[in-house]
């Protein structure tokens, strides 16, 4: 399915039941799709909730970009893709969830898309070898309004975000910031947050 933005189409994947308990709308990474194996582990787990679960691949990535280029048309077009959805799911509560720079994205569009909660796997609280550069300003926009799980590799040179600036933290033992293993973590930690809003809708 295709949703225009002024930024350009984006590419959507939509598991939808009949009648959904809650919408949870998912990115990815800069460089990476909706096909990594962490988005995976989390579309199954709200699928078998009962959610409808939308993987979208963003504009700049469907038009072969790797790089977001400005975070104010990034962001503008997630507002119109979130927009779109909600008029095909309007059933139950939305959340939204992202991996990299797609956790960067939800978390800064948290509150205007009015969304319930947010999940951030692998959020990337400074560039490697930078923390001075800290990114954490993001994830509290967030989660001064809503609950925000994260989701971090424990070995992520992108930085873990501190315990007290979200909701909950799981870290993942060995893991890199492009998870290899530990999908049964990330599933288990995941699966409550899930069911939270499955029994809301």
């Amino acid at each position: 399915m295709l949703i225009e933005t002024e930024a350009g189409a984006a590419e959507v994947e939509l598991d939808k039941p009949r009648s959904p308990k809650f919408l949870l709308v998912l990115t990815h990474g800069s460089g990476g799709g909706v096909e990594a194996r962490d988005l995976l582990a989390v579309r199954d787990c709200a699928v078998g909730l009962g959610g409808a679960v939308a993987r979208v691949v963003q504009p700049y990535r469907v038009a072969g970009r790797r790089a977001p280029g400005s975070v104010i048309k990034q962001d503008a077009a997630w507002l119109e893709i979130v927009a779109a959805l909600r008029k095909k799911v309007r059933s139950g509560p939305l959340v939204q969830g992202g991996r990299s720079n797609g956790a960067r994205v939800v978390c800064r569009t948290a509150v205007e898309v009015g969304a319930k909660g947010v999940l951030a796997l692998s959020f990337p609280l400074h560039p490697p070898g930078k923390p001075e550069k800290t990114r954490r300003e993001e994830l509290l926009a967030a989660s001064r309004s809503v609950d925000v799980v994260v989701v971090n590799g424990a070995r992520d040179p992108f930085g873990i975000p501190d315990p007290a600036d979200v909701a909950e933290l799981t870290v993942v033992p060995g893991q890199p910031h492009s998870f290899t293993k530990g999908f049964d973590v990330i599933s288990g930690a995941v699966e409550p947050w899930l069911r939270r809003w499955a029994e809301l809708g």
